[in-house]
């Protein structure tokens, strides 16, 4: 079966079984757009935009995947990019006095903390020091307090992307049973407020879930983010479901997501690929929280 996507012209098709495939390509060139009239009504009344640094430790491939397409992405859009890449080895101090120098430098309008964190560096070393009006990632306990309260705030990109990928291709939210697989402070937590925040009844399942794959069959809406490619089989969805896969594991010098995506496209109504499903959209997402900050920083 050939399924066209949504908005986009009739001569670029997908292949799948059964499902629609939500790529995340169209979202990402709509929000891009966007946030380029904005770069573009700033660039004219301020000479120099503040950008956006990115401190990384260690070299965990996916972070790396995707601090190179955040670079590409800023510089496509007229934004500067500083990468800090830290030594996996690095000790708190060491990030901590990175952090803060950014927080404190005027041509910085945000900055991103890329995961996982080593052992030796917990989440709170970096929030100790994070200025909150950067954190365009939605870390901070500000901006997730925030969120939780239905108040402006910067939402994490990732499950920000989810919800923008669900919209985009018609996905209905409300009244949902949504199951979130993963309780991450930067995707599962924020993902399952999010859906919340539309009226999705949510549960959230986690490694000391007991009978995952009920849960997961019992699901309208599955949003995936644990790190184990192919950890969620076809045969425990259920039928005409919509999948959210932010998994990212490299196998054998490929990208895999959670969910086995060669069972579950034979199954559910809708499902994200990996790659070219969440990944540029949550690239997208950071764009526009850092046009965000912009705004913020220049007070325009």
């Amino acid at each position: 079966m050939t399924v066209a996507l949504a908005s986009e012209p009739q001569s670029e098709t997908y292949e799948s079984e059964s499902a629609l495939l939500m790529a995340g390509r169209p979202v990402a060139n709509i929000i891009r757009k966007r946030c380029n009239e904005e770069i573009a009504a700033l660039s004219e009344r301020f000479s120099i935009l503040p950008g956006l640094a990115v401190v990384r430790v260690g070299d965990d491939p996916a972070s790396l995947h995707y601090a190179e397409r955040i670079t590409q992405s800023f510089s496509a859009a007229g934004l500067t990019v500083t990468v800090e890449s830290l030594p996996p080895n690095a000790l708190r101090a060491m990030l901590q006095a990175e952090l803060a120098r950014f927080s404190a430098l005027p041509e910085i309008a945000g900055i991103i903390m890329q995961m996982p964190l080593p052992q030796q560096i917990a989440l709170k070393d970096v929030i100790d020091v994070l200025d909150p009006e950067k954190d365009v990632d939605g870390i901070h306990p500000l901006n997730a307090g925030r969120l939780v309260l239905g108040l402006d705030s910067y939402a994490p990109a990732t499950p920000s992307g989810g919800i923008a990928l669900l919209d985009h291709y018609g996905i209905p939210i409300a009244g949902k049973s949504a199951l979130v697989i993963g309780r991450s402070d930067v995707v599962g937590k924020p993902m399952a407020q999010l859906l919340l925040a539309r009226n999705a009844t949510v549960t959230i399942a986690h490694s000391r879930s007991r009978n995952l794959p009920q849960l997961v069959h019992e699901a309208d809406i599955v949003a995936c983010a644990i790190g184990k490619a192919g950890f969620i089989r076809g045969e425990w969805l259920k039928p005409d479901a919509a999948v959210l896969d932010f998994g990212a594991s490299m196998v054998d010098g490929q990208m895999r997501g959670d969910v086995d995506f060669d069972e579950a496209v034979k199954v559910v109504g809708a499902i994200t690929p990996v790659p070219g499903g969440t990944g540029p959209v949550t690239s997208a997402m950071l764009l526009r929280n850092t046009v965000k900050a912009i705004r913020r920083a220049l007070r325009a």
